[in-house]
C-alpha cells in the first residue's frame, strides 16, 4: 500500500481513485476511463520481493542488480497474462481491455466485477443448494473449457480466485500461472496452492493437463461442500487420507452421483481423473453412473459407450433412454431457460418411459405457448397434438406479467443468486397471486431473519397502492 500510485494520478486515460488489493507480485486499483467514464480495475506489477518505487512516486525498478533478472522475467509473465486474458471471452472469464508497459513496469486493464470474492459470498449460505450450487458451477466450467480448447491451462483455481457478482453469476480471475501448452509435454514452473493444486504441479516435469485444473476445481468443490479444503496433494501419496466427499458433505442434500463426481476429480493419480471439462461436467450434471467413473466417459452424444440415462432402481419404469436423444433434448431446452435444463432434463428421464414422454415433460418449463410446442416438435420429431400447458388452472403469464416476476427475480437474487430465475418460474406456476409467489420462493433463502425481511417487505411490494 506504501508504493502505491497516489490517488488521482493519470495513467493514460485512466485516473486512479483507490486501491483495491495487494498481493506479492503487485497491485490492483480501481480506476476512472475518463474517455468511456467507466469504473475499470488495472493491475500493477511491483513485486514486493525484488521491486519497488522510485524517488518520483511512480516508476518501478529492482530493488539491486541481482535482483534485475527475476524482475524481468517477473514482467513478461504478467503481460504473458494479460495477452492470455485479452484472448479470452466469456462471461466467467474476467475480461482484459487493455495491456501495456509504462512507468518501467506493466499494467493490465480489467473489467471491473461488483460483488464478492467467493470465501465471503458463500459465508451466510451454506449448506448450498444442490441447484445454487450447479448455477455457480456450470459457467465456470464453460469458462475453463473455452480456455482449455484455446490450448492453455490456468493453473491456480481456488476459492480466492472465483469472484461472485452482485447479480450472483460467477467469474474466474487471476491467470498469473496460466500457461499455454504445446503439442509437446513442455516443462512448466511448479505452482502450487495446498490443498487444491494436483501433485503434478509439484514438480517441474509433472504430467499437466486439463485434468490439473479438473483437479483444483474439484478441490473448490469440496471446500465448498464441507468448510474445509482437501489434505494437500503431497500427504496423498504413501496413503490417502482425505475423507472422500461422499462421506464428508451431507449425503440428504447432494446426489450420491454428483458427490462421486467430485471425488473423481480429486484422484491423485492424473490418469485416473476426468481428462477433459467435458466428462467433469456430464458426471457433475448429468449424473453419470459411480461405477463407470473408473474409466474415462466421453461427453461426445455420438459416443456409444456414453452410458444411458436410466431411471433409478426401484424407479417406476426402468426404460434406459438413448443418451444422444436426451443430449439433444437438453441442449435444445437449454436455449430456453439456460444451464439447468441439464438438471431439469436428468431428473425427468429417470420417469420418462420415451424420449416423447422425456419432451413433453420438461417443455412445461417454458412459458411462451408457441415457443413450447416449436420445442416439442423439434425435439421429439413430431408435432404436437396440441400445444402442451402446465398442469391445471392458467398459464403463468395469465396470473402475472412479466415485470412482475422479473421484480420477483430480482429480489431473490439478491439471497440466492442467478438461480433465481429458475425459482421463480416455478413457483409461479403454483402460485395464484403475488403474495403467494413471494412465500413460495421465499422459502429458497436459509435465513430465517432475512426470509422474514424478504416476505415482509416482498408482499408489502406487491399489493395495489391505496386510493
Amino acid at each position: 500500500m506504501f508504493d502505491a500510485l497516489p490517488r488521482g494520478y493519470a495513467l493514460h486515460e485512466y485516473r486512479i481513485d483507490s486501491v483495491l488489493g495487494a498481493g506479492g507480485f503487485g497491485l490492483t486499483y480501481l480506476a476512472t476511463d475518463s474517455n468511456l467514464h467507466l469504473k475499470v480495475a488495472v493491475k500493477e506489477y511491483l513485486p514486493s520481493d525484488f521491486a519497488s518505487r522510485g524517488e518520483d512516486s511512480t516508476t518501478v525498478l529492482p530493488k539491486s542488480v541481482d535482483a534485475t533478472e527475476s524482475f524481468h522475467w517477473g514482467l513478461r509473465r504478467f503481460m504473458d497474462e494479460a495477452r492470455t486474458l485479452a484472448s479470452f471471452r466469456h462471461p466467467s472469464i474476467v475480461r482484459v481491455m487493455r495491456f501495456f508497459e509504462a512507468n518501467r513496469t506493466g499494467y493490465m486493464v480489467m473489467e471491473f466485477v461488483e460483488g464478492k470474492p467467493l470465501s465471503e459470498w458463500i459465508l451466510t449460505r451454506r449448506p448450498l443448494p444442490l441447484m445454487t450450487l450447479l448455477a455457480l458451477v456450470g459457467p465456470l466450467l464453460d469458462g475453463l473449457d473455452i480456455i482449455h480448447k484455446s490450448g492453455y491451462l490456468h493453473r491456480d483455481i481456488k476459492p480466492a480466485n472465483i469472484f461472485v457478482r452482485a447479480d450472483g453469476s460467477p467469474v474466474l480471475l487471476d491467470f498469473g500461472s496460466a500457461r499455454q501448452l504445446t503439442g509437446e509435454q513442455q516443462e512448466l514452473t511448479a505452482v502450487v496452492s495446498p490443498g487444491y493444486a494436483p501433485l503434478e504441479q509439484y514438480h517441474a516435469h509433472g504430467k499437466q493437463g486439463p485434468w490439473s485444473d479438473i483437479y483444483s476445481f474439484g478441490g473448490v468443490l469440496y471446500w465448498m461442500l464441507t468448510g474445509t479444503k482437501p489434505v494437500e496433494a503431497a500427504a496423498r501419496v504413501r496413503e490417502d487420507i482425505l475423507v472422500p466427499a461422499a462421506q464428508a458433505a451431507d449425503a440428504r442434500a447432494y446426489s450420491p452421483e454428483f458427490l462421486a463426481a467430485v471425488d473423481w476429480a480429486l484422484r491423485p493419480n492424473e490418469d485416473e481423473r476426468p481428462q477433459s471439462v467435458g466428462e467433469f461436467k456430464w458426471a457433475l450434471l448429468a449424473g453419470g453412473r459411480t461405477e463407470q467413473f473408473a474409466r474415462t466417459v466421453p461427453l461426445d452424444a455420438a459416443n456409444t459407450n456414453a452410458p444411458a440415462v436410466a431411471a433409478p432402481s426401484g424407479g417406476k419404469t426402468g426404460v434406459a433412454l438413448e443418451p444422444e436423444r436426451v443430449k439433444r433434448v437438453e441442449t435444445e431446452l437449454a436455449r430456453h431457460i439456460g444451464p439447468i435444463a441439464t438438471v431439469v432434463v436428468r431428473n425427468a428421464a429417470k420417469k420418462a418411459a420415451s424420449i416423447s414422454a422425456l419432451v413433453e415433460a420438461v417443455a412445461v418449463e417454458i412459458d411462451d405457448a408457441r415457443v413450447r410446442a416449436a420445442f416439442v416438435k423439434d425435439s421429439s420429431g413430431r408435432v404436437a397434438s396440441q400445444p402442451v400447458s402446465a398442469p391445471g388452472g392458467p398459464t403463468i403469464s395469465q396470473k402475472f406479467t412479466a415485470e412482475a416476476l422479473r421484480k420477483a427475480e430480482t429480489a431473490l437474487a439478491q439471497y440466492i443468486g442467478a438461480i433465481a430465475k429458475v425459482v421463480v418460474k416455478r413457483a409461479a406456476g403454483k402460485a395464484r397471486d403475488e403474495g403467494e409467489l413471494y412465500l413460495l420462493i421465499a422459502d429458497e433463502i436459509k435465513d430465517p431473519a432475512e426470509r422474514k425481511n424478504f416476505i415482509r417487505k416482498a408482499v408489502s411490494a406487491s399489493r395495489p397502492p391505496k386510493r
